[in-house]
């Protein structure tokens, strides 16, 4: 029979014929279950509880059996051998099997004699295989371990070097250090696998003296173990051969320890002297006395003007004081804060303040303190598996593989507003993701507020649905605390009890809901929660400095870190985009170092859950406490006032560089949803629609709460010029327009206080792209992180592309401002994490489609500068050059922004 013969459909393989490919003892075939057992029922006794952090599952949880179909779908990674039909995925998860006990034989990590060694390798749910065969007929031996720890593959490693680390142990310890801040966990017996800690990705068993190791991948398993073992030597000996040091610094980015004795300890903790920066309020007041200068220059022709002709109605314009400020402030903190770039001092970017961190802080110790726990919480909506949500999830596993080994605990809650939406197939392949990686999970109802069919009513409340989805889920995790809180606990009570108890009230509160909510896993909430998004790389090593920060200071709320770009394509655009948030992360690292407010972005960052409870939950028409704001799409920035009105700060952290990453807009459309949403944002925390002036006044009271807090008045002013922007932008068009009818009909004729739109473009052109890049690149060159010449090139090569884009944003701005104005419905929806691919012909009319408000006011715009130029009466002609281009430029820029900046048109991809 020829090897072709073994990977064809339909046939069985010979084990399977002579029975010797019978199911173990413990194995649940999905196939063969009966009905009753495929649906979770209340009666359903709990499964076995486990210890730690990671709480048992029943097999289905609170989802209808009815979704495990009889079918296997290509929702595993490329190249996994689960994506094959049944029969053919055996033959190569056997054949990856015993490839893997060469191996394992061939490096030493198993005599071949003793029995226990070996490897289990998982080929689907419930389904696992194994080398040597006889591991399956040893009781509480590897493979039933490995089966219910739940890993995708697992194997023993025997060597001589770890038996005489376990035999010569002379202590009780339930660890042994592998490096100077990195420990790894050991057992009893394989009997206690289960219920390790297993993110630590291995565990020593002491009854037979061997290292058990295991891998979300099969093929890094082996590597993990040599790693291991390298690491045990360099412990041993200190550092050995000059390769070995070299591979080591390949493998893991070893963090600067800072040596803390037991009797300095606690004095360690509040020693630091954390000063408030001052450069920052120097730097706003000599804005604010610039941008005073300059006005007052203005109407200082204005009062000589009063005087000659007397008449004393052009002081009416003194009205648009407070409305010039406000819209003209950045660009005078911009001017400032350059020449602080070019000339100022630059050492605050590496030392601590109250409100930044440039290097880390000294460490909790393991033996002195209890390391809190940290949730990383990620809400997510329809992004595909394997391409978004995988690679975060294992970026976030091996951030708490470190920190559990430091000593800490931390546990995933991922708020899935998709996962009752999507098709029943991928619902079953994120369902099975997140068991096997031990994530809890809450996914509510979809949006119904008026049901057909006679079902409860349910809305998704919010114009951007990640507040409500956060806050549903958090809401589901305080009512199994409330629950818990009722369990009477013994004085031998353990984590296996508390387990248990823990399953049963997560189990009443999905029937309270009729099993309409559907959650699994573990979703406590710890003393900190590291909140990201879908599509976010974490360091490997940062959650011990974060935790270490925030018990260090306790009267810090949030913690936000910067961010480096995880780039997903090679298109312009994106690169262009990932510039600019750069460009964005280095300015905010500069001006927050110089004692500037912390802005809090809404991800990446670490916030107090104690000070959320605190300081910002409230109570709406659902009956449940919520914490971020569902009535404004600027949830982030909503939080961070009530935070700081409330008495906390925010801390903005560098230490870490590039170590996070976050992804950027991919499109065009979702850039433009970005701003739109920002200014949306920021207009709904300031003003009240117009239909409320008369009865609430125009200004929010959260605002007015913020303008009368004992937040420090510079940051108040930095604070109000960010806004400001977005009202700069918007109106822009609108002024352009004034402009050229003013400037073209009343040529000369007009107040000489007033500044044209000619003025005001050459202005903004050689504040923002000339003086501003030119700033940039000084300041990253004074701080080491490029060359002159490169960080020059790099930041006026995208000179064009932003021009466009931020020349094309006016009347989208505008748009969003005025939508909340005069309360317009305006929604958005969450930002695409993957490319989608669209040819030329397809993307025409979805552009005509998006932009046709665009075109129309750019076809009449033309239209109106034409005949002004030509058709008009003569008298009422407009030829001036400084009255034409500035609208001409308008024009111009929101043509372009929907075509040249969209790849899919630019490619001409057919």
């Amino acid at each position: 029979m020829g090897i072709k013969s073994y990977f064809a459909p339909g046939q069985k393989k010979e084990d399977e014929k002579n029975g010797h490919d019978k199911k173990p003892s413990g194995t649940v075939d999905l196939k063969t279950l009966p009905p009753a057992k495929q649906g979770a029922t209340p009666g359903t006794p709990a499964p076995k509880p486990m210890s730690g952090l990671t709480t048992p599952k029943s097999p289905y949880g609170s989802r209808p059996g009815s979704l495990y179909s009889n079918h296997r779908a290509s929702y595993f990674p490329q190249g996994d051998f689960r994506n094959q039909p049944d029969n053919l995925a055996d033959v190569k998860a056997d054949v990856m099997c015993s490839w893997l006990y060469q191996s394992q034989l061939e490096r030493q990590y198993a005599t071949g004699m003793l029995p226990g060694e070996g490897v289990v390798l998982k080929k689907g749910k419930n389904n696992f295989a194994c080398c040597p065969p006889q591991l399956r007929d040893i009781p509480n031996g590897l493979y039933e371990s490995a089966m219910e720890l739940n890993v995708r593959c697992a194997m023993t490693v025997n060597t001589r070097v770890i038996g005489v680390i376990l035999g010569s142990r002379r202590t009780t310890a339930d660890y042994i250090p592998i490096s100077d801040n990195l420990q790894l966990q050991v057992l009893p017996s394989l009997r206690e696998l289960p219920r390790c800690q297993k993110h630590h990705f291995a565990a020593f068993i002491q009854d037979q003296q061997i290292l058990v190791v295991w891998d979300d991948e099969p093929k890094k398993v082996l590597a993990r173990a040599d790693h291991l073992e390298r690491q045990l030597m360099k412990m041993i000996w200190g550092t050995g051969e000059e390769e070995d040091v070299e591979a080591d610094e390949k493998d893991e980015k070893n963090p600067v320890e800072v040596g803390v004795s037991a009797v300095d300890l606690e004095s360690a903790l509040h020693d630091e002297q954390r000063r408030i920066k001052l450069t920052n309020p120097f730097q706003v007041a000599l804005a604010a006395a610039l941008c005073l200068s300059c006005m007052g220059l203005g109407y200082r022709k204005l009062a000589l003007e009063v005087a000659t002709d007397g008449n004393y109605l052009r002081l009416l314009i003194l009205i648009y004081v407070p409305i010039s400020i406000f819209i003209s402030a950045f660009f005078f903190n911009i001017i400032i804060s350059g020449l602080y770039q070019l000339f100022g001092p630059i050492s605050q970017v590496d030392q601590n303040s109250r409100n930044y961190s440039g290097k880390a802080p000294k460490r909790l110790d393991r033996n002195y303190h209890n390391i809190p726990h940290i949730t990383i919480q990620m809400p997510v909506y329809k992004e595909g598996l394997n391409a978004v949500i995988r690679p975060t999830v294992q970026s976030i596993k091996q951030a708490i593989s470190t920190f559990e080994m430091q000593g800490g605990s931390a546990n995933i809650f991922i708020n899935d507003d998709g996962m009752q939406l999507i098709s029943e197939e991928d619902a079953i392949a994120r369902r099975e993701f997140y068991e096997e990686n031990n994530i809890g999970w809450v996914s509510r109802p979809k949006h119904n507020p008026t049901p057909e069919d006679g079902s409860a009513p349910f809305q998704r409340r919010g114009k951007f649905k990640k507040a409500s989805n956060m806050n549903y889920a958090m809401m589901v995790s305080n009512r199994v605390e409330d629950k818990l809180l009722h369990v009477p606990r013994g004085s031998h009570w353990n984590q296996a009890e508390e387990s248990a108890a823990y399953q049963r009230c997560l189990a009443e509160v999905l029937q309270e809901d009729e099993n309409r909510t559907w959650a699994e896993g573990n979703i406590r909430i710890g003393d900190y929660i590291l909140l990201i998004d879908s599509d976010t790389r974490v360091p490997a090593d940062c959650l011990l400095d974060a935790v270490s920060e925030m018990e260090q200071s306790p009267e810090v709320a949030i913690l936000q870190y910067t961010s480096g770009v995880m780039t997903v394509t090679s298109s312009f655009f994106e690169s262009g985009v990932t510039w600019f948030t750069n460009l964005i992360y280095s300015s905010i690292t500069f001006v927050v170092a110089n004692g500037d407010a912390c802005p809090f972005v809404g991800h990446n960052a670490f916030l107090r859950w104690s000070a959320l409870q605190d300081a910002a939950s409230y109570f709406d028409e659902d009956g449940y406490e919520k914490f971020w704001s569902e009535s404004h799409v600027s949830e982030d920035f909503d939080m961070s006032l009530r935070l700081q009105v409330a008495g906390y700060y925010m801390r903005f952290a560098s230490y870490t560089g590039d170590g996070f990453e976050e992804g950027v807009s991919l499109t065009v459309y979702d850039e433009l949803a970005r701003w739109e949403k920002y200014a949306y944002g920021c207009n709904e925390l300031v003003f009240n629609p117009l239909k409320y002036w008369i009865t609430r006044g125009p200004i929010t009271p959260l605002f007015r709460k913020f303008l009368g807090s004992n937040i420090h008045f510079p940051k108040k002013l930095t604070i109000c010029a960010y806004i400001g922007t977005y009202y700069a932008i918007g109106g822009a068009w609108i002024m352009t327009i004034v402009n050229y009818f003013l400037t073209g009909w009343f040529f000369g004729l007009y107040d000489k206080w007033y500044m044209d739109s000619f003025a005001i473009y050459i202005s903004l052109i050689v504040v923002f792209s000339g003086f501003g890049n030119v700033a940039l690149a000084v300041l990253r060159y004074r701080l080491n992180q490029k060359s002159l010449l490169s960080a020059l090139f790099e930041n006026f090569k995208w000179v064009p592309l932003m021009s466009i884009f931020l020349g094309g944003l006016s009347l989208h701005v505008s748009q969003a401002l005025l939508s909340h104005f005069f309360s317009i419905d305006m929604t958005w929806g969450a930002t695409a994490k993957e490319l989608e691919e669209v040819n030329f012909v397809e993307e025409i009319p979805r552009l005509l489609k998006r932009f046709k408000g665009t075109f129309v006011f750019c076809f009449l715009m033309t239209a109106l500068v034409i005949c002004a130029y030509y058709v008009f009466p003569y008298n009422w002609q407009i030829r001036t050059f400084a009255s034409i281009y500035p609208l001409c430029n308008i024009i111009v820029c929101h043509f372009l922004l929907p075509v040249a900046l969209n790849p899919a048109l630019m490619v001409f991809n057919w």
